[in-house]
């Protein structure tokens, strides 16, 4: 490992890019393939959940032809249907108990309205990380027996967001942050992708994320309007299934911290100019959004 963020660590035998295909993660790919970062990745590898706006697989596709290495897409399973199914087990008590797994981090309020909080959530263990890790293992030919890291995994963090960096939990990878190292902020980025001659990026995320901030859910809602229908629907969709199966949770679950159907809330309010985009402070692996 480096002594610092700020310093790259010792090389390994591979490098390899976690590419979520968002302005981060992009722009870092494309100052590999113009040599102003080394090494030169092996490869990279996208997580699909098939859950993002048709606007970010367009654009990885334009990505793959500006790159001088592969782009591995990998993928779990489709997070929207895994989401909505619904699931049996056993209970003492009430017997066979219909139930969803939580799988995305929705918002959820009791009945009676007497307290409120955050579900438990997998998304992105379960649909960003493990598919990535399990791919680079069989790729890079990892074994039990590899104590110290034989792989370096880039990370498309930025030096704004330097809160979500996180340590690898397996002794043969080790993380790198080449935009931290660099000081670059996603607007930084920005401001290289067009200095390039590169446009920017669409906004990466699925895009019924319980995360996306006021201004996200209006700019979807403006620019996007298919999306935006098809999160409304998830959200409803969601609910209604929710209710019916709880497993015996006394919980109405909404996808905005608003706890409000989505297609009902006002996301005009002038208080809400300048927020964020998408809030992803709380996203356990700092690898959505990228």
């Amino acid at each position: 490992m480096a002594n610092s963020f700020f310093e790259p660590p010792p090389p390994t035998k591979y490098t390899v890019l976690n590419l979520g295909a968002g302005v981060q993660s992009s722009c870092l790919a494309l100052m590999a393939a113009k040599g102003e970062v080394g090494p030169m990745p092996d490869f990279a590898v996208f997580a699909d959940t098939q859950a993002e706006p048709t606007s970010v697989y367009r654009w990885l596709d334009w990505l793959e032809t500006q790159l001088p290495f592969p782009v591995i897409r990998v993928t779990k399973g489709n997070l929207t249907d895994d989401s909505l199914k619904v699931r049996f087990k056993k209970s003492l008590k009430y017997g066979d108990v219909s139930y969803l797994k939580r799988i995305i981090p929705a918002f959820g309020i009791s009945d009676k309205g007497e307290f409120s909080g955050m579900l438990g959530r997998s998304c992105t263990a379960d649909y960003k990380v493990q598919p990535i890790v399990a791919e680079i293992k069989r790729r890079c030919k990892v074994s039990k027996s590899d104590k110290l890291p034989v792989v370096t995994q880039w990370i498309g963090i930025s030096y704004d967001e330097m809160q979500r960096m996180k340590l690898p939990g397996k002794p043969w990878t080790q993380h790198r942050w080449p935009l931290v190292e660099k000081r670059m902020t996603r607007g930084h980025c920005i401001e290289w992708m067009t200095r390039n001659g590169f446009p920017e990026p669409p906004r990466s995320a699925c895009y019924y994320c319980p995360f996306h901030s006021r201004e996200e859910w209006r700019r979807m809602r403006n620019d996007d309007p298919e999306h935006f229908a098809k999160a409304v629907e998830f959200d409803e969709t969601l609910r209604a299934l929710w209710n019916e199966n709880r497993g015996g949770m006394r919980m109405t679950v909404y996808i905005n911290d608003e706890r409000k159907p989505l297609r009902e809330i006002d996301f005009d309010s002038e208080e809400d100019k300048g927020q964020q985009t998408i809030d992803f402070q709380s996203e356990c692996e700092g690898m959505c959004g990228l």
